[in-house]
């Protein structure tokens, strides 16, 4: 229930950039880690944990603690490899994460992103200047062919299924999307964020397309039903964050189902009890969240490390369970033997890139439980192209809702 993942509106800013802008300079003498491109051209992982821990930082943008277990990856990373991770505005959005590569001075840009995919088709393609630097992890050839830039400009990490979360305290509890007109629920119905913009909130208008009798190439239903529930009442416009749910300025939503763990969570602690589930009348996964690297990462060796960390399949120790002793390993040592990224997210709900690799080499760990998709259900995917059609729709309605 974050405002994160919008697509990207600043394309033109991001397209005219110019490709005389200086590249960071290089971490040592011997090798540049602003342009490595592998593990193997990085020296390996002890010269890369090496340069990345003298570098000290890492900035990453829009990425909240209870979104995907990102706070179990932000606070393994940095105890790990004692690397400060300054995160900019952790509920911001994709379109954010792009116009801060455009206009923010040289010591304030990102060094990673992690945006929707339809932010992606906006700074990708015949035309436009790279703005990310390839680089190929170290399990590259788990990253499904048709979502990884060939040149390793960019990568998917993890993917989710649209949910109804909802207080506990609303009766009767909504099972399906089209429950949420009901009388019952007037000034209770909220998205993450404008979907002309962020891409939860997109997929959850699809969402609401197939609930209706839409389908992947036709979003126009789900636009028409928010629609009617902004006119009856029900749809209010504030974004669906934990603060909005503490304040009672709305009650329902539609969310990723990796968001459930971390969203109860901080209901709980703002004395509010959350609920999740999977609507019976509509199974919409996301394409996968991107991740690439910055061209111009002022923190190049972190960087990289970040995305070996991010893209690692290690069933291993957790920040709280790291002791004094594991952290005077070598680089290479400790990092074999922390919790790889792609368990993180399996952790936190998200289904990983690499979860067919994972999955036959016995190295994907439980995930939570509940969340269950209903029987029989037949799980819809908007893929990029329907996606792309679908935005123009809901960019010229969505204002005039």
């Amino acid at each position: 229930m974050r405002t994160k993942r919008v697509l990207a509106l600043a394309v033109a800013a991001i397209s005219a950039m110019s490709m005389s802008v200086a590249v960071a300079a290089p971490s040592n003498a011997a090798t540049n880690f602003c342009t490595v491109t592998d593990l193997k051209t990085a020296g390996g992982m002890d010269a890369l944990v090496a340069a990345a821990k003298k570098e000290g930082s890492l900035n990453v943008i829009t990425l909240p603690r209870d979104w995907a277990n990102y706070g179990e990856a932000i606070d393994l990373f940095t105890k790990a490899f004692g690397i400060k991770i300054n995160d900019d505005n952790p509920d911001g959005s994709s379109a954010y994460e792009l116009q801060t590569i455009a206009t923010a001075p040289a010591a304030k840009q990102p060094d990673v992103v992690d945006i929707g995919v339809s932010a992606l088709n906006t700074v990708t393609g015949a035309g436009r200047p790279s703005i990310f630097a390839p680089y190929k992890v170290s399990t590259w050839d788990h990253i499904p062919s048709v979502w990884k830039d060939p040149a390793g400009a960019w990568y998917g990490d993890y993917s989710g299924i649209i949910a109804l979360a909802y207080d506990a305290s609303v009766s009767p509890a909504p099972t399906k999307i089209s429950d949420l007109s009901n009388p019952a629920y007037k000034g209770m119905v909220a998205l993450g964020g404008d979907p002309s913009s962020a891409q939860e909130s997109f997929i959850s208008v699809f969402a609401a397309s197939i609930a209706k009798g839409g389908s992947a190439t036709n979003i126009q239903p789900g636009i028409d039903f928010f629609k009617a529930l902004k006119a009856s009442g029900n749809f209010v416009p504030v974004n669906a964050t934990g603060a909005n749910l503490a304040a009672g300025a709305y009650k329902i939503s539609l969310s990723w189902n990796f968001n459930a763990p971390g969203a109860i969570a901080t209901a709980k602690a703002a004395g509010k009890t959350l609920k999740y589930t999977i609507p019976t009348d509509a199974v919409v996964q996301g394409t996968p969240y991107i991740q690439a690297i910055n061209k111009k990462a002022p923190h190049c060796a972190a960087a990289r490390l970040w995305e070996e960390f991010i893209y690692s399949e290690n069933k291993g120790l957790t920040h709280d369970k790291l002791t004094a002793a594991d952290l005077k390993l070598s680089g290479s040592k400790l990092f074999a033997k922390i919790e790889g990224g792609q368990n993180i997210f399996v952790s936190g709900g998200a289904t990983p890139i690499n979860a067919p690799a994972m999955i036959k080499n016995k190295s994907i760990i439980n995930g939570p439980a509940g969340l269950n998709i209903p029987k029989s259900a037949k799980i819809v995917q908007p893929n990029p192209d329907q996606q792309a059609a679908a935005k123009t729709l809901v960019v010229a309605q969505w204002p005039n809702l």
